[in-house]
């Protein structure tokens, strides 16, 4: 008896790590890392993918669009959010590393430029915002406002936000200017961070991605130059060119993706998955044909 009971023992527990292994080979495990623009909305996306699929276990982490990039070139993830584009350093790293990064595009996204609801300022041209963040206008008077010094408010260096911003804007999108953000910019290290701290500075200016705006901040309306049309940031304005701080958003793999890793992008930029996109405040991108 005693016996028969050991073998039945052994049975029970060859059959339970069995399952044990059966269950882990079945699933599938996607590592998700770097911009903290696109952090909420990835998590909001593995969330409603892993609902779906509950086969498949996504991570997502933040820590910067390079932080994610370079995760991608060591091998450590498998798929980095990026606010900006791959640098051609990065893809350089990754290729030496065997990788061949590619590209999609998973939702678009406007730089909201914003102040304290007190401020008078309510509009400002590109070449202003320059000469602000970079230091050469330095009180608000100078544009009209009060008698009051101007406290700027930046997204820290990793961030794929601070980079296009420091390109785009500060630099108006010239190869051969190499103007930095004034060395007194306040830099911090979350895009809810320059929310709270510009609510509740009535000297400060900042940038967010629109869907991070919330009303305890004012928006103002950019224009491209002097005597251009001044626009504020929205989907419909950022879908027909209108306003002049907009960008896309990007997930790159280390290679050509397939099996789980590819249905998730598929998922993501599909219309359920870019329907997300939109209930975050951000802008739905029109899929591509593959």
């Amino acid at each position: 008896m005693l016996l028969i009971l050991l073998v039945g023992l052994s049975a029970c527990t060859s059959a339970e790590q069995t399952n044990t292994q059966s269950d882990s080979t079945s699933s599938t495990y996607i590592e998700n890392k770097g911009s903290d623009t696109i952090v909420n909305l990835a998590l909001a996306w593995a969330e409603a993918y892993q609902a779906l699929h509950p086969e498949v276990r996504i991570s997502v982490t933040g820590g910067g669009s390079g932080t994610g990039l370079a995760a991608l070139a060591n091998g450590t993830v498998d798929i980095a959010n990026a606010s900006r584009q791959i640098k051609s350093e990065e893809q350089q790293l990754a290729e030496n590393a065997g990788y061949k990064p590619v590209e999609f595009v998973i939702a678009r996204d406007a730089i909201a430029v914003i102040v304290h609801p007190e401020n008078p300022i309510n509009r400002l041209t590109l070449p202003q915002i320059s000469q602000i963040f970079s230091g050469k206008i330095n009180n608000w008077k100078e544009l009209g406002g009060e008698d009051r010094p101007i406290v700027r408010v930046s997204r820290e260096t990793n961030s794929g936000t601070h980079v296009y911003f420091l390109e785009s804007v500060i630099r108006l999108d010239s190869k051969e200017d190499k103007t930095i953000f004034s060395a007194d910019t306040l830099l911090l290290p979350s895009s809810e961070g320059i929310i709270a701290e510009v609510s509740d500075n009535p000297n400060a200016i900042g940038y967010d991605g629109l869907g991070y705006v919330t009303d305890d901040v004012k928006v103002l309306a950019v224009a491209s130059k002097e005597g251009a049309v001044y626009i504020k940031p929205s989907a419909g304005t950022v879908n027909n060119g209108s306003y002049p701080i907009a960008r896309e958003l990007y997930m790159y793999t280390k290679d050509t993706p397939q099996g789980a890793i590819l249905d998730y992008l598929n998922w993501v930029r599909s219309s359920e998955g870019q329907a997300i996109v939109s209930k975050l405040g951000f802008v739905p991108y029109k899929v591509m044909e593959n």
